[in-house]
C-alpha cells in the first residue's frame, strides 16, 4: 500500500531511470533527472529549515516546474504553482493568503518575482538542483510523513473575490491516481499530451499517471492551441497516445475540420472532462478515430480532481447528453434534495461525494470550507465527511449518473470552474463603477457582465483584464441607468437573464 506519492517515482526510477519522464518540443528529463534533482530541492529546503511550510513554484510549465513540485514535497512541504500567465492582482492575493516562507523560481521568473512586495526567500532553481543529497535528513522527513499530510494547495474561483486554496494530501492523490490509471489503462507505454496549466488540478492526471506508470509527459506549448493542424502534427510528431483534455481543448480541433485534413495517428485515449461535450463535436472526433476509447470524466477540484467516468459504449444523437457513469474505486457518489433525503429515482439531485479522495478543505478558510465540507446527513451514527459539489445530476434510464446544472451562481465556463460572485466582486473594486451582476447564458456559453457606473465598457473591460484570468473575463458587458432589484432589495438576476433572451428573439 502506498503512503506517500513520492513511492511512484522510486519505484520507477529502478525500472526506467534514463526513460524520458517529461519533456516539450525544447527539453526533456528523465525519471533518474527527476529522482535526483527533486531529492536535491529536498535537502536544499531541508537544510534551509522549511519544513511543513507552503513553497510556491513560480515558474513557467516547463519539465522543472515539476522536478521542482517533488522537490518541495522530499523536503516534507506541499507546493503551490503559480505561472507568470496568472493576473498579477491574483498572484498578489494568493501570496496573502499563504504568507509562504519561500518561493523557488528559475532565473526567467525570479525578475518577475523581485517586482512583488514578498518578504520571504527566493531560491533559485538552479542553484538548488546543484545541492549535495543528504539521504539521512531525506529518510528522517520520510519517516515523519503521514499520508494525511498536505501535498499541494490548488487556487480556484472564489465568490467573495478571494481565491480559495483547495489543500490535497497524498492519500487522496493517490486514491485518485490509482483508479484514473486503472480506467486509463495507463503503462509505460502511455505517452501523455499535457493541456492543462499545472496550477490547475487537471494537470494531475499527467504529472502523478507518470511517475506511478514510468509513462511519458509531453508539455505542449499552449501557442498550439490557437493552431488545431499544427497542435494535432505535435501529437502525431511525438508519437502521443493519451489526452486527458478539456472539452474546448477538443471542440477547437473539431469545429474547424481539421480532422478532415489530418488526424492524431496515434492516439488512442481521450479522456475529457470540464463541461458537456456538445454531441455534434463528439461524434465528429468519433468518426476520425472510431477504434480510439472516449472517456468522460467528472470531479471538483475539491475531491483531488475526477471522481466519476463513463466510458463512451453507444451512439449518441444530438440532443442527447453524454452521463458522467459511475464513480471511480473507494469513492461514492450520493445524490441529495433540499431535505437531505435520497431523491426519487430520476428526479434532480445534488451530487455528493465520500471517501478519502477528498481533499483537506480551504486553506486558512474554515469557515468556507465547513459550508461545503460536511456531516452526510444520511449518518447519524459517527462522523462523516461528504463535499456538497453544488452540482445537479440525476440517473437515467440506465442508472448511469448524468449531470445536468448548478444550483448556485458558480458555472462551467470555457472548461473551468468560474464563480460569477468574484466576477462581481472585482467588478465593484473598480473606481466608477456602482453596481455590478454577472449572469451566464447557457444558450451561447457567454458571461455577461451588467453594470451601473460612469466608466465605458471598454474601460471595465480593461481593468478587469488586470484583475483576473483570461478565462473568467465577460464576453459581453453592458452598462444600466439602474440595477434591476426584487422587491426584498436584491439584484434581480432573472430579469437580466429575461433581458438577455429578449435580446435573442429581437434578432
Amino acid at each position: 500500500m502506498q503512503y506517500n506519492v513520492l513511492e511512484y517515482l522510486e519505484h520507477t526510477v529502478k525500472r526506467f531511470p534514463e526513460k524520458t519522464a517529461y519533456a516539450n518540443d525544447r527539453d526533456s528529463i528523465t525519471f533518474r533527472e527527476v529522482y535526483q534533482q527533486a531529492r536535491a530541492i529536498g535537502t536544499f529546503l531541508s537544510r534551509k529549515g522549511i519544513y511543513k511550510q507552503p513553497v510556491v513554484v513560480f515558474m513557467d510549465k516547463h519539465p522543472r516546474a515539476v522536478v521542482a513540485f517533488f522537490g518541495v514535497v522530499y523536503g516534507g512541504n506541499f507546493y503551490v504553482p503559480i505561472e507568470e500567465e496568472m493576473p498579477r492582482f491574483r498572484i498578489e492575493l494568493i501570496l496573502k493568503n499563504l504568507e509562504p516562507r519561500a518561493v523557488i523560481c528559475d532565473r526567467a521568473s525570479k525578475k518577475v518575482m523581485d517586482t512583488f512586495h514578498f518578504d520571504g526567500e527566493v531560491f533559485l532553481y538552479e542553484e538548488m538542483v546543484r545541492e549535495n543529497i543528504d539521504d539521512e535528513a531525506l529518510d528522517k522527513i520520510r519517516d515523519a510523513a503521514i499520508d494525511t499530510d498536505p501535498i499541494y494547495i490548488i487556487y480556484t474561483s472564489g465568490s467573495t473575490g478571494v481565491p480559495k486554496g483547495v489543500a490535497a494530501c497524498h492519500r487522496s492523490v493517490i486514491d485518485y491516481i490509482e483508479s484514473l490509471t486503472d480506467v486509463l489503462e495507463v503503462d509505460e507505454n502511455t505517452v501523455f499530451g499535457n493541456q492543462t496549466p499545472f496550477y490547475f488540478d487537471a494537470s494531475l492526471k499527467e504529472l502523478y499517471s507518470t511517475i506511478k506508470a514510468g509513462a511519458t509527459t509531453y508539455i505542449i506549448p499552449k501557442s498550439l492551441f490557437m493552431f488545431p493542424v499544427k497542435l494535432v502534427e505535435f501529437l502525431n510528431q511525438y508519437k502521443i497516445n493519451t489526452v486527458c483534455w478539456v472539452v474546448p481543448a477538443l471542440t477547437m480541433i473539431s469545429a474547424f475540420g481539421t480532422l478532415d485534413s489530418v488526424k492524431p495517428e496515434y492516439l488512442h485515449t481521450i479522456a475529457f472532462g470540464s463541461e458537456v461535450f456538445p454531441i455534434k463535436q463528439f461524434n465528429i472526433w468519433r468518426k476520425a478515430l472510431p477504434d480510439a476509447q472516449f472517456i468522460n470524466l467528472y470531479g471538483p477540484t475539491e475531491a483531488t480532481g475526477m471522481s466519476c467516468y463513463y466510458k463512451v459504449d453507444r451512439e449518441f444523437r444530438e440532443g442527447e447528453v453524454l452521463p458522467i457513469g459511475r464513480p471511480f474505486r473507494n469513492t461514492d457518489i450520493i445524490l441529495l434534495d433540499q431535505n437531505g433525503r435520497i431523491p426519487p429515482k430520476g428526479e434532480l439531485g445534488e451530487i455528493c461525494i465520500r471517501g478519502t479522495s477528498l481533499t483537506l478543505g480551504y486553506y486558512k478558510d474554515f469557515e468556507r470550507t465547513a459550508e461545503v465540507f460536511v456531516q452526510n446527513p444520511l449518518n447519524n451514527a459517527y462522523p462523516e465527511l461528504i463535499y456538497r459539489t453544488g452540482d445537479l445530476g440525476r440517473y437515467n434510464e440506465r442508472g448511469e449518473l448524468v449531470f445536468v446544472t448548478r444550483k448556485d451562481h458558480q458555472v462551467k465556463h470555457m472548461g473551468h470552474r468560474v464563480e460569477l460572485g468574484e466576477i462581481e466582486v472585482n467588478v465593484n473594486m473598480i473606481e466608477g463603477v456602482k453596481s455590478a451582476c454577472c449572469v451566464y447564458d447557457e444558450d451561447k456559453k457567454r458571461i455577461v457582465l451588467f453594470y451601473v457606473g460612469d466608466l465605458s465598457a471598454r474601460q471595465v473591460a480593461d481593468d478587469l483584464k488586470k484583475r483576473l484570468p483570461r478565462y473568467m473575463l465577460p464576453n459581453s458587458i453592458e452598462v444600466l441607468d439602474n440595477m434591476p432589484l426584487t422587491s426584498n432589495g436584491k439584484i434581480n438576476r432573472k430579469l437580466l437573464k429575461e433581458q438577455i433572451n429578449a435580446g435573442k428573439k429581437e434578432k
